[in-house]
């Protein structure tokens, strides 16, 4: 479902994990490879096609959250401000989101949008893990560069922040992002009196 306001989603129960990311960060290529289908997530070469909140169920009781792009959408500075002032409400009063997956082009990591995201977080309290997307197109020795310096920039802001390198195209790091996010979630065991 797709909400364009928070009075429009689900009851705050279970879990949530949103996904958060510039506009061109490759969010929705990646939402695409962590469900393993085609065009769950719309893609497009216009960066910040994602204008609602799209909640995605993956059972009755935990949902994956990909929520609109921030940067240099198309858009005007109002809707731009209103996306602000819902990120910011979604981050800080939703009580069932768990944790906070922010994607940032490998090569343009941090900008200053990034690092807002980042800090709403963690002053919420909420669990931060960074997705160096597009590592696909730097060298090994460049992404693990790009990746340690990321690192050591994001534990200024906090050491609870967990980063990895990450690109759909290549299904780098796909495994280890998946295993994140299965972490937060609630999954009862089957078979378990529960």
């Amino acid at each position: 479902m797709g909400a364009a306001k928070l009075a429009q989603l689900p009851p705050d129960e279970g879990v949530e994990v949103a996904l958060a990311g510039r506009s061109n960060a490759g969010k929705s290529t990646a939402l695409n490879a962590i469900t393993d289908q085609k065009s769950l997530a719309k893609t497009s070469k216009t960066p910040g096609r994602t204008q609602l909140i799209n909640l995605f169920m993956i059972d009755e009781s935990n949902r994956l959250t990909d929520l609109p792009g921030y940067g240099f959408a198309k858009v005007s500075k109002d809707q731009k401000a209103e996306w602000q002032k819902t990120l910011s409400r979604y981050l800080q009063e939703r009580q069932c989101l768990k944790a906070l997956v922010v994607f940032m082009d490998i090569r343009h990591p941090l900008k200053e949008t990034d690092k807002q995201m980042v800090q709403w977080a963690i002053t919420a309290n909420i669990p931060v893990h960074v997705v160096l997307s597009k590592a696909d197109k730097l060298k090994s020795g460049a992404r693990k560069t790009a990746t340690a310096n990321a690192k050591k920039r994001l534990e200024r802001i906090s050491e609870n922040i967990t980063i990895q390198a990450f690109s759909a195209t290549s299904k780098l790091g796909l495994d280890e992002l998946i295993a994140k996010l299965a972490s937060w979630y609630d999954f009862k065991k089957k078979g378990s009196s529960e």
